[in-house]
């Protein structure tokens, strides 16, 4: 299973994002989609997540901003980031859980800046 990432880049403080990924190579569907991010000299931490019943969960400092969906159907799985700040500046990771195994995308680089 490969998880292929797009979306991020550089915006201004306020701007908007929408980071996308696809999990490729599996006929299952995922359990559960997210994404991570680490900036630089911090540890990696959860940003949002969805299940294949469309639960969602939002980490406290991105709840009201940043909005995640999914399509188990396709294993695809999308986060729109609105009024983002020059915290929220860090390489962003795609997460799934096919079949209770976790993959990793390779990461993509959002930076805000102020």
């Amino acid at each position: 299973v490969q998880l292929v990432e797009s979306g991020g880049g550089l915006v201004q403080a306020g701007g908007s994002l929408r980071l996308s990924c696809a999990a490729s190579g599996s006929i299952l569907r995922f359990n559960t989609m997210g994404w991570y991010r680490q900036a630089a000299g911090k540890q990696r931490e959860l940003v949002a997540t969805v299940t294949r019943f469309g639960t969602t969960n939002y980490a406290d400092s991105v709840k009201g901003r940043f909005t995640i969906s999914g399509d188990s159907a396709n294993n695809l799985v999308y986060l729109q980031m609105n009024s983002l700040k020059p915290e929220d500046t860090a390489v962003y990771y795609c997460n799934a859980d096919i079949a209770s195994i976790d993959y990793w995308g390779q990461g993509t680089q959002v930076t805000v800046s102020s």
